[in-house]
């Protein structure tokens, strides 16, 4: 899809909405006794710093011309009181709204990466995995700052706002109606560049995702990049992508920033006005003490404005990132249990693909396939690369769902029970074997948590896997790095093997389970396998056609169909599409 490349951008241009800002709420509502309560404390300082200018005003117009040196110091005493509680104020505000804020986006990256475990395979298929990345991480960091400060910000600053105007009111309605003068100018200017700011910022995240998902790719793939010498031209991309991202960001910040010199600007030409007639109307009721006062308002008035344009900055940069994280958190799974599903019981292994057609993308993958499998029995698939092989397995396991016709497990339409009950009696070992950090022993009981050390030692014994993992210096504590770069590729697959092989499943499922180990340990892990395969239905995946001779049946898979069908000799016997595999496998072999 165009979609799943790291420079095609996401196209997300939707209205401004306030609904992701009501979704949000949902997440602070939790904490709403200590935003209260914060909210107060604020209220309580911001009263406090708003009463120096009163207390200027007092000084010049009463206390100084009456010498009253003992109210000075009584006002001082005050003004000082005042200083300190806000102080006092302002250093809980921060640690209170610093542990909400923290605690807010703990719990929205919790449910990002919960509802990430649980979507299909197709949306991973679909999309660069650095793009998922910059969503769980730096999107929802993007709105630490919002959520730390800015909504407690937005109310206390409201209330400045109209204790100001109060203050001012009471000093002079005239001046104060000629300070209001620059308001409407400052919501112009909001108004007019509300739109470009969110396209830029619309713009700046999907360049973050871009650059995010190529590095991400580049690191994946640097033993690649290495062996064939692409570091110069990988360079030119990453600067390339790296320059998008910056060019938008410059715009974006440019944007941003007009607010903020827009307000300085007409603040200052509020004041001036505001001092020039101020001066004009001393002695006609307006005193140099009440002009002080008003003056400094009116300069205190606009810092809540200012803030309040900040303010709408953060919320504008938070709707680009928030459309995004809840963009994701709407994607709804293809893969769901039905409304009625039930659990399915403990299976015998029973299994039939009845007229099962599927497809990708609306290109048809299998057509018309028909399996019966009876409990305990090896079918082993073989056919040629992309025949639809691995197609089959995931369908079983429900990885994709049918386009038509049905899989039934012991009768059963695995669309008519729940993902969790038939995923655990399945053991699935996938053919790029995953290794995650850790212990060897924990990634063997990553699929049954409560299996003793002894049980897991057992299954790696099993699989041949013992020999290796008893070698290292740590044994089986021995920790292994991300994807297990440290092992050997047999290594990785003996281990998860071993892991499959632990949970005890009724229908076993081994794509390539074999395709990197060495043809010594394939033939020792053959006689392992003799006795764990008993009681069990088991599906194998294997080009290596010496691997499967002892399977039940081997059903031969290309274009989608089922060609041949029956057991080595039989299929040999028939000297058809199988028996020239077997030969071709052959000759290489002699070759070799």
């Amino acid at each position: 899809m165009a979609r799943n490349k790291f420079d095609v951008d996401e196209d997300l241009e939707t209205p401004f909405s306030l609904t992701h800002l009501k979704r949000l709420m949902v997440y602070i509502k939790p904490h709403k006794k200590q935003i209260i309560f914060t909210v107060f404390i604020m209220l309580l300082a911001s009263g406090a710093g708003l009463i120096g200018p009163y207390l200027i005003k007092q000084a010049i117009d009463e206390k100084i011309p009456n010498g009253d040196i003992a109210g000075l110091f009584q006002l001082a005493g005050i003004f000082i009181v005042a200083i300190l509680t806000t102080a006092i104020c302002m250093k809980y505000r921060i640690r209170m709204m610093s542990q909400v804020g923290h605690s807010i986006i703990e719990a929205i990256r919790k449910d990002l990466f919960t509802h990430l475990q649980k979507l299909s395979f197709s949306f991973y298929d679909s999309r660069p995995h650095g793009k998922i990345l910059v969503r769980v991480v730096n999107y929802v960091n993007s709105l630490s700052d919002l959520l730390s400060n800015g909504l407690i910000n937005l109310i206390t600053d409201l209330f400045s706002l109209m204790v100001i105007l109060g203050f001012m009111l009471s000093i002079d309605v005239k001046l104060t109606l000629m300070a209001m003068a620059g308001f409407p100018v400052f919501a112009a200017v909001i108004f007019i560049i509300k739109n470009a700011q969110r396209r830029s910022w619309q713009t700046l995240s999907n360049k973050q995702s871009n650059m995010n998902a190529y590095i991400h790719e580049s690191i994946n793939g640097i033993k690649v990049t290495q062996a064939f010498t692409r570091e110069e031209e990988n360079k030119k991309i990453f600067d390339e992508v790296s320059n998008s991202y910056r060019t938008s960001w410059l715009k974006a910040v440019r944007i941003q920033f007009l607010v903020w010199p827009s307000i300085e600007n007409i603040s200052v030409l509020t004041v001036s006005l505001v001092y020039i007639g101020g001066i004009a109307m001393i002695g006609d009721g307006v005193s140099v003490g009440a002009l002080v006062a008003f003056v400094g308002y009116l300069w205190m008035f606009w810092t809540p404005l200012a803030n309040l344009g900040n303010f709408y900055n953060a919320i504008i940069n938070a709707m680009a990132y928030l459309e995004r994280i809840f963009e994701m958190m709407d994607e709804k799974p293809t893969i769901l249990d039905a409304s009625n599903a039930k659990e399915l019981p403990a299976i015998k292994g029973k299994v039939d693909f009845k007229d099962v057609i599927f497809g990708y993308d609306h290109q048809k993958i299998l057509d018309q396939i028909n399996i019966h499998v009876e409990p305990g029995e090896t079918i082993a698939l073989v056919g040629a690369t992309g025949s639809g092989k691995t197609t089959i397995v995931s369908l079983l396991s429900r990885f994709y769902d049918v386009k038509g016709g049905s899989v039934e497990i012991d009768d059963v339409d695995i669309q008519t029970v729940t993902l969790a009950s038939l995923r655990k009696q399945m053991g699935v070992m996938l053919q790029d074997p995953f290794i995650f950090s850790g212990t060897i022993m924990d990634n063997i009981r990553y699929g049954r948590l409560d299996a003793t050390d002894e049980e897991v030692i057992a299954a790696a014994k099993a699989v041949q896997a013992h020999p290796f993992i008893a070698s290292m210096k740590d044994g089986y504590f021995t920790e292994v790095n991300e994807r297990g770069s440290r092992l050997s590729s047999g290594q990785r697959q003996l281990i998860s093997f071993a892991r499959t092989l632990l949970a005890d499943p009724k229908i076993l499922i081994l794509d390539e389970a074999t395709s990197s180990i060495d043809t010594e340990t394939e033939l020792a892990l053959q006689k392992g396998l003799e006795t764990l395969l008993k009681g069990r239905t088991s599906f194998i995946i294997a080009h290596r056609l010496s691997t499967i001779q002892n399977a039940t049946r081997i059903l031969v898979i290309n274009k989608g169909q089922i060609l041949e069908e029956g057991s080595h000799e039989e299929l040999i016997g028939r000297k058809s599409f199988y028996w020239k595999l077997h030969q071709a496998q052959h000759r290489s072999l002699d070759v070799g």
